[in-house]
């Protein structure tokens, strides 16, 4: 089981596709692990160097004393790609992942070929909605992440899709129910406390900004603040709730590899 050594810890990571590729790094949304791109592997392998990993406090990475800052999930990154040695990098981010890809956009543009960010806002919620989350999370643990789960399904899919396709919901969600309640309620706060909106204008890296049309948790209108503050962004919106990765599958896929291959 591949892991890049930390400062502080190990960071689990897998790579796919052809060694001569270009790379494209995958960023997971808060409560998921790198697994919530596996409908992409087929199509994305085909053309790139696959770099997943386990943001922080998720899956089988290092899980640190909190709160965290999308600055420190974004240094994780840098510190990927330098023990990788890994110079430059297509980056694709959804939600919290769409958080650190703005950030990288704005403090690292020079390690980035394009960057996509998908599901996500320069600012996603206000502490009155992440507080009593990370709170209830710190004071029940493992119970407070399945409550999560149950109710994510809605806020993740849309019901039509959720009810068509439970089995893959289900393994989706499930991931929420194992992440670890300390690592979940740092990242919260990661997410709780990044603003981006005064600092989208010095991203000059090719951007493409995804959004779902039923996305309740971060919506449309997020994705366009995106684009219209990053100078030359290109915008794509597909029939999903928040994870529109996963609920557009080949479509999604499909305007992804087309942005990143476009000369």
């Amino acid at each position: 089981m591949p892991f890049v050594q930390l400062a502080d810890g190990e960071l689990h990571y897998q790579l796919d596709g052809p060694a001569d590729a270009p790379v494209l790094v995958l960023s997971n949304s808060l409560g998921t692990d790198l697994h919530m791109w596996d409908i992409q592997m087929p199509a994305f392998t085909r053309h790139f160097r696959v770099l997943r990993c386990d943001t922080r406090g998720h899956g089988k990475s290092l899980v640190t004393p909190g709160p965290y800052s999308i600055e420190q999930l974004g240094r994780d990154v840098l510190a990927l790609l330098d023990g990788l040695g890994i110079q430059r990098a297509h980056f694709c981010g959804l939600s919290m992942g769409g958080l650190i890809g703005q950030w990288l956009g704005i403090n690292a543009g020079a390690r980035l070929q394009r960057l996509v960010v998908c599901n996500t806002a320069a600012k996603i919620g206000t502490p009155e909605v992440w507080d009593p989350r990370i709170e209830t999370v710190l004071r029940d643990g493992a119970a407070a992440m399945v409550a999560l789960r149950d109710a994510s399904i809605a806020r993740w899919f849309t019901a039509d899709f959720a009810a068509a396709n439970p089995h893959q919901a289900q393994q989706i969600t499930d991931m929420l129910a194992d992440t670890s309640p300390e690592g979940y309620a740092a990242n919260c706060a990661a997410v709780r406390d990044a603003d981006f909106r005064a600092q989208l204008a010095s991203i000059k890296v090719p951007t493409l900004v995804i959004a779902g049309t039923e996305d309740a948790v971060t919506p449309p209108a997020g994705g366009h603040f995106i684009q219209n503050h990053v100078q030359g962004a290109e915008y794509a919106e597909f029939y999903a709730a928040h994870l529109s990765n996963v609920q557009a599958g080949a479509a999604f896929s499909d305007r992804v590899s087309a942005f990143l291959l476009a000369h």
